[in-house]
């Protein structure tokens, strides 16, 4: 009796070390550090089908073991990270938690919504590419959720770092952006801007001008007071960025006076007011350069004929075109 009953004992142990390892043991198949992909939501059957497929585990007993003692019926789509020597104990735990490897969406100057777009498509899977992320912003009825136009739409987008799902849907993207905007738009911010006259989807549309104007950061708050005070009164705000914008050649050096005419919303010569939307997406200092613009009686403004980055401002015509010669003539030198 004694000898069967050690028999039992050792098999027992042996069974518990062998479950043991099973499940808690580095039994995950992969060498190096890399990715389980689940393109959508499934249930317990098609994820168990999809680690067959991969060939993520050597056995999937333990893995039904564990999602049958977890209960669980679904797993979420996402981009799940799988360590070296990783346990099916961990993975299945992972994926009952949803805990995604997420991607980095870094922002910095945006200018149309295609560009948005491509830059969505190359960090998230496929099934949200950039087709239908343009189509996503491309759609009023979309993006009235967001109280936006696809006119304002890169409004929203701030130039930040966003940790984004690989499996997220343009929505749910487009709806990362809008709550770091509202996180922007404080009390204090939103008082600001309607001292101004404006509300905020007009100062980003505003600080994206000044934003193309210079990278001059002290400057740019001047040129804010110089555009709110030509709204102010009436007067065009004949921004040349805007005129870039509208050729969409964003490397054009000179804005000719063929230009000048083209017919857009967006051409601030041939329109009075602010265009439809912002021209880029404009860093956090041109939006505050807005919101905290002096009070100046500036109109006008041109680059500093000594080339040096700085700018001139004046009140009047007449000063202005002084300025204006002696860029232009300076211009001429350097060109012969």
């Amino acid at each position: 009796m004694k000898k069967i009953a050690l028999l039992l004992f050792t098999v027992l142990c042996l069974g518990a070390i062998w479950t043991g390892w099973g499940i808690f043991g580095p039994t995950v198949n992969d060498q190096q550090a890399s990715y389980f992909y689940l393109p959508n939501s499934v249930n317990t059957e098609d994820l168990i089908r999809q680690l067959e497929q991969d060939s993520m585990v050597s056995t999937t007993r333990w893995a039904r073991l564990l999602l049958k003692m977890g209960n669980i019926h679904h797993v979420k789509a996402g981009r799940y990270k799988i360590n070296k020597g990783m346990s099916v104990f961990q993975l299945i735990k992972n994926l009952k938690n949803g805990k995604q490897s997420t991607v980095k969406l870094v922002i910095n100057k945006v200018r149309t919504k295609e560009e948005l777009a491509g830059l969505v498509g190359e960090k998230i899977d496929s099934k949200t590419d950039s087709i239908e992320m343009l189509s996503y912003l491309r759609d009023n009825d979309s993006l009235a959720s967001f109280s936006v136009d696809t006119n304002q739409v890169l409004s929203i987008v701030m130039p930040l770092t966003y940790e984004i799902s690989w499996a997220e849907s343009p929505r749910q993207i487009t709806k990362r952006f809008y709550q770091s905007w509202t996180q922007f738009w404080t009390s204090e911010n939103i008082e600001k801007a309607n001292k101004k006259g404006l509300n905020p989807l007009k100062v980003s549309t505003l600080a994206s001008i000044v934003e193309e104007e210079t990278n001059n950061k002290e400057d740019r708050f001047k040129i804010a007071s110089t555009y709110l005070n030509r709204l102010k009164i009436g007067m065009k705000l004949q921004a040349d960025p805007t005129v870039k914008y509208v050729t969409r050649n964003f490397k054009l050096n000179r804005i000719m006076y063929g230009h000048l005419s083209l017919n857009s919303p967006y051409n601030t010569y041939q329109n009075a007011g602010l265009p439809p939307g912002p021209i880029c997406t404009p860093s956090i200092h041109s939006m505050q350069a807005v919101l905290d613009a002096p009070q100046t009686d500036f109109l006008f403004f041109v680059a500093s004929w000594k080339f040096d980055g700085t700018t001139i401002f004046t009140s009047t015509y007449k000063d202005h075109q002084r300025y204006v010669k002696l860029f232009h003539d300076e211009q001429m030198k350097r060109i012969q």
